[in-house]
């Protein structure tokens, strides 16, 4: 089976136990997510801190390591050194198999959870990591009233939820290299993006336009200082780079910003979903407009983002803004009402002078008037407006709209600005659009080479751009196949004149039956 094929799998099996869960009426598919996702991060971490334990054992010349069984008191001996290594502590006791195991027979499971959940955070205190670790299992509250009206009910449901990540056999799709706590968290923020509305694309960009941006940002380098997402959401695009460059490539870490505290402690489980270690990524909650929390840490070679669609924001109403040197370039802000381009020049003031950022849009900055024209005029007047693509439409859980991803440098060789129209490049699959890896690469390849193909992609240049008042839709300069048939006139001209000359004939004909009729009548 090959590793698409394994992929496909796991992805229903994770969506098989969601069913159970969810279509048995135990627990709603937001709390599944939330549930499930901290049950998934709980049995990862247990796993990781086993796994390496009896690695050091094993070296250490112990015969037949065995954390997982292993007592507290022992334990206790390698805390410290554990907690400088992974960045958190747990006791064999609090590992999620032995939880798990116990749960159908723990009259207070919820309360082992809390305690337990509550002891893995507090091992992080005091040290390095004590930032990356705090709250991280805030989303699993195991005395919500919505698990059950009792105790009892509550535990029921936590214990089912237990075994069900417990029995997922994830061997198979370890052995033959897959992410696999990756892909699992995928789909459930999927899921959760199907049945959350329109705030699913907090939560969610889908993994293949996340890998685009992340292709794009990192083209033609084979390492980069670090990687900038200043709306990180769930971490997507950032980790995206582990697929690109690799983790090692990406020299000092993961950097992002996040305002929506579920999201950030979905973010930060992420990045130890990946293994990425707790200080080789920073993840600051907080408004990125307004308190940005990585000033000492720009510039960044690399930036992505899929930041949010028109969000209001406070622009002018804070008379400082116009001065903070991240806006302030344009002469303008960005409207209260619209804060794409806030995101935008927050991003290019950050960016190396090497570096690419390359930035998931709303369509409308691209040709709106006011202030974000002004904004459009800075960023084409001083060439950083690398590549324009537009996207095709239904690629987003919750919005239907097609976006558009703007490619910013600072370190143009040229004046040239390539528009790519990709709103064709996709597959369908259900009722969503999904970008296929030939409309990947042709996309990429078209951003890359700078090459000009009819109805697909055409290179202007600034002073083209002037002429058209800044206006940076695609539309504009990638000129619309006509797929129209084409009509040969004079071919329909004397396929005209051949059916007058038919009904003419007809004509007669029918007058002289007319005529012969009525001289019989007579």
């Amino acid at each position: 089976m090959s590793k698409e094929d394994l992929k496909r799998e796991l992805g229903d099996l994770i969506w098989k136990m969601a069913t159970n869960l969810v279509h048995g009426g135990k627990v709603s598919p937001v709390q599944f997510m939330d549930y499930t996702l901290g049950a998934l991060f709980y049995r990862f971490i247990s796993e990781n801190i086993t796994d390496y334990c009896n690695q050091l054992m094993t070296e250490a010349g112990v015969p037949d390591a065995d954390y997982q069984h292993m007592s507290d008191e022992t334990a206790e001996n390698a805390r410290t050194q554990i907690v400088l290594s992974k960045g958190f502590f747990i006791l064999p006791s609090q590992l999620f198999r032995n939880v798990a195991d116990g749960a159908k027979d723990n009259d207070e499971l919820n309360t082992t959870l809390a305690n337990n959940f509550k002891a893995i955070e507090q091992s992080a205190i005091g040290t390095p990591s004590e930032n990356d670790v705090k709250g991280l299992f805030n989303n699993f509250n195991t005395n919500d009233a919505g698990l059950g009206s009792t105790v009892a009910e509550r535990n029921s449901l936590l214990a089912d939820l237990l075994e069900s990540v417990r029995d997922l056999n994830f061997t198979t799709y370890i052995e033959s290299g897959l992410d696999v706590f990756g892909i699992c968290y995928e789909h459930l923020i999927k899921m959760y993006a199907l049945n959350s509305g329109t705030k699913g694309g907090e939560f969610y960009t889908p993994a293949e336009v996340s890998y685009l941006v992340a292709l794009i940002a990192a083209a033609g380098r084979k390492t980069v200082n670090k990687v900038y997402d200043p709306a990180c959401g769930s971490g997507s695009l950032l980790l995206n780079f582990n697929l690109v460059l690799g983790a090692k490539n990406v020299r000092e870490g993961f950097f992002g910003q996040e305002i929506n505290l579920k999201t950030y402690n979905l973010c930060r489980m992420n990045m130890f979903l990946h293994n990425v270690n707790y200080d080789h990524f920073n993840i600051q909650l907080g408004d990125t407009l307004t308190d940005p929390k990585h000033e000492v840490d720009e510039p960044f070679d690399a930036i992505v983002s899929n930041p949010p669609y028109s969000v209001p924001w406070v622009g002018d109403s804070d008379a400082t803004l116009i001065n903070d040197p991240r806006f302030s370039p344009a002469g303008v802000l960005a409207p209260k009402s619209k804060a794409d381009f806030a995101f935008t020049m927050h991003m290019l003031a950050w960016l190396s002078t090497e570096g690419t950022a390359a930035i998931v849009e709303f369509p409308g900055i691209l040709y709106r008037s006011g202030a974000e024209q002004k904004i459009r005029k800075y960023l084409v007047t001083n060439n950083f407006v690398d590549t324009v693509i537009q996207l095709p439409p239904n690629l987003f859980f919750g919005a239907t709209i097609a976006t558009c991803i703007i490619v910013l440098k600072k370190n143009k060789s040229d004046n040239r600005v390539c528009f790519i129209d990709a709103s064709n490049e996709f597959v369908h699959e259900g009722n969503k659009n999904r970008l296929a890896p030939e409309n990947i690469s042709r996309i990429y390849n078209a951003h890359i080479q700078k090459a000009e193909v009819a109805h697909f992609s055409q290179v202007v240049t600034t002073a083209d751009i002037e002429e058209e008042d800044y206006n940076l839709s695609v539309s504009t300069y990638v000129e619309q196949e006509d797929t129209r048939e084409v009509i040969d006139i004079a071919e329909l001209n004397a396929r005209i004149a051949e059916i007058v000359s038919r009904e003419n004939a007809l004509r007669t004909e029918i007058d002289a039956i007319v005529a012969e009729l009525e001289g019989g009548e007579a």
